[in-house]
C-alpha cells in the first residue's frame, strides 16, 4: 500500500496576497493566526459532496526565497524518505525539520527539479 498525500502548500513572497486570492478563487476559509503567520486552509468545509479533498496551507515572507507550490505525503520516517529521495537522483532541500512540536517535515527536489515535501505526525 502506498503512502498518502495528506497536505498541499503554496508558499511565495506575498503570503498575506496569496491568501486573499485562492480565498476568492476557490471560496476557501484560511487561518493564519498562529505563530508562524501560516494560513491554514483545512479539509474540513474544503470538500466535495463525496468527501474528496485535503487540507493545505498558505504560507511564505522567507527572504531571499521566491516559494513553490508541493504537496505533501505522509512517511513513517522524514529522514529516511529523504535519504531515499536523494538515492534515486533527487537533492534534499531542507529536513527533517520539527514544525510547531506537530508536525515533522522536509523537502526535496525530485530529478526535473519538482519540489516535494514528506511529513511525520508527531
Amino acid at each position: 500500500m502506498g503512502q498518502p498525500v495528506t497536505h498541499f502548500e503554496i508558499m511565495g513572497t506575498d503570503p498575506e496576497k496569496l491568501r486573499g486570492y485562492y480565498s476568492e478563487l476557490f471560496g476557501w476559509e484560511i487561518d493564519a493566526s498562529n505563530p508562524m503567520n501560516y494560513g491554514l486552509v483545512p479539509r474540513e468545509g474544503n470538500t466535495n459532496a463525496d468527501g474528496i479533498g485535503i487540507g493545505g496551507g498558505i504560507g511564505g515572507g522567507i527572504e531571499g526565497y521566491e516559494g513553490h507550490v508541493t504537496f505533501y505525503v505522509e512517511v513513517p520516517d522524514v529522514e529516511a524518505a529523504l535519504a531515499k529521495a536523494e538515492s534515486l537522483g533527487g537533492a534534499r532541500m531542507m529536513g527533517p525539520d520539527k514544525v510547531m512540536d506537530q508536525v515533522e517535515i522536509g523537502l526535496f527536489t525530485d530529478p526535473e527539479g519538482h519540489t516535494i515535501g514528506v511529513v511525520r505526525n508527531l
